[in-house]
């Protein structure tokens, strides 16, 4: 049960700090105690099924990776593009999709532009 509580805290640890909140703004934006969150951190307790579902939403995490096995890549340029196209309205999303589908046929393409 420990390496369950650990993949949380980790999960929810980086999520907070990539959206560049402390842990007392989590709280309060979860209407919660900051020691709620610093245990979340830390691996310790079992939040209430209601706390983690607000702090799942407030920092914005993709649900899978707290429940999928998997290894998670890691990269943070892929977290945030997900972070932005999980805030897309429906439309923003419809927009987007054939500008995103041209730019990774560019880049994937041998005759597109190398971007650095």
């Amino acid at each position: 049960m420990q390496q369950y509580a650990q993949h949380l805290a980790d999960v929810v640890k980086t999520a907070r700090l990539e959206l560049g909140l402390t842990q007392e703004e989590v709280a309060e934006r979860c209407d919660t105690d900051v020691r709620t969150i610093i245990n979340m951190e830390k691996g310790r307790g079992n939040p209430k099924l209601e706390t983690l579902f607000k702090v799942v939403r407030v920092l914005k995490i993709d649900a899978r990776e707290l429940f999928e096995d998997r290894p998670q890549d890691g990269s943070p340029s892929i977290h945030r593009a997900c972070l932005l196209i999980n805030e897309c309205s429906e439309d923003e999303a419809a927009t987007l999709l054939p500008v995103i589908e041209a730019v990774l046929t560019a880049l994937r393409s041998r005759s597109g532009i190398t971007i650095q």
